[in-house]
C-alpha cells in the first residue's frame, strides 16, 4: 500500500532528487571537458555553437564543412525524439523506469567510448555524446519542481540571476533558495570539467571512464527505488513531463 506521503502530489521520485541532477550535471562537466580537450576541441553537451559554426562555414562557402553540423545536429534530435518515445512503452513493463535504465545505457556508452583508439575518426565519439546528451537533458527536466538543465548552465547562470533579483526586491527566501541551487549546479559542471582535465592528459581516450562512476552511483539510487520504495510508482510522470 502506497504511503500517504507517495499520494501526494508534491511527492518527487528519486530521479527528481537534488542530489541526483548534481551528480549528472558533474558527468556534464566531465563529458565537455573530454570531447573538447580529447576528442576534437569540441562540445558536444549542447547544439548553440554546431549551428552557428554551420551557418559561418556555409557563409564562408565551405559547403562540405557547414553540411557536416548536420550529423551531430542529427544525432542530438535523435536523441530527444528517443528519450521522448521509449518511456512510455518501459513504464508498462514495471521493472527499471526509463530514467534509471538511460543511466545504465550512458555508462555503457562512456566506456565503449574510452576503447575507441585516438586514430579512429573523431566523429564516432562526438556523435556518440550527441547522442546520450540529448537523452538526458530530455530525461531530467526538474528537480524538487524547479526547471534544470544537466548538461549545460546557460539556463542556470540566467536562473540564478532572476532567482536573486526576485529575492532581494521581495525577500523572498524560497527564491534565495532557487538561486542557490542553480549555482551549485554551476558549480558542479565547473567541477566535472576541473577534475577530468588534468586526467585527460595523463590517461587520453579511458579518461572518460571516470565519469562513469558518478553514473554507477546514480543507477544503484534509482535502481534501489524502483524495485523498493517507489515499485508501484511506475505510471507516475516526473514533473515537468
Amino acid at each position: 500500500m502506497q504511503t500517504n506521503a507517495i499520494k501526494k502530489d508534491d511527492y518527487y521520485l528519486t530521479c527528481e532528487k537534488y542530489y541526483i541532477y548534481e551528480l549528472l550535471i558533474l558527468v556534464g562537466g566531465m563529458m565537455g571537458a573530454y570531447t573538447y580537450l580529447v576528442r576534437g576541441g569540441v562540445f558536444c553537451n549542447a547544439q548553440t555553437a554546431n549551428v552557428l559554426m554551420m551557418a559561418l562555414a556555409l557563409g564562408r562557402g565551405e559547403w562540405s564543412r557547414g553540411l557536416y553540423y548536420l550529423i551531430p545536429f542529427t544525432a542530438y534530435l535523435l536523441g530527444a525524439m528517443v528519450s521522448e518515445a521509449l518511456p512510455t512503452g518501459i513504464r508498462h513493463r514495471r521493472m527499471l523506469r526509463w530514467d534509471t535504465l538511460l543511466i545504465g545505457f550512458e555508462i555503457l556508452v562512456l566506456l565503449l567510448m574510452g576503447l575507441v583508439p585516438p586514430s579512429w575518426p573523431v566523429q564516432i565519439v562526438q556523435v556518440s555524446i550527441n547522442f546520450i546528451a540529448s537523452m538526458q537533458y530530455n530525461t531530467f527536466r526538474q528537480a524538487e519542481g524547479i526547471p534544470m538543465s544537466t548538461t549545460f548552465i546557460t539556463n542556470h547562470v540566467r536562473q540564478m540571476g532572476v532567482q536573486a533579483v526576485t529575492s532581494l526586491h521581495r525577500h523572498d527566501r524560497a527564491a534565495g533558495g532557487r538561486a542557490l541551487r542553480h549555482l551549485l549546479m554551476i558549480f558542479m559542471f565547473f567541477l566535472g570539467a576541473l577534475i577530468l582535465a588534468p586526467l585527460c592528459a595523463s590517461l587520453q581516450e579511458k579518461a572518460i571512464w571516470v565519469a562513469a562512476l558518478p553514473l554507477l552511483v546514480c543507477f544503484a539510487i534509482l535502481a534501489r527505488a524502483d524495485l523498493g520504495a517507489e515499485h508501484e510508482l511506475f505510471d507516475r510522470k516526473p514533473h515537468g513531463h
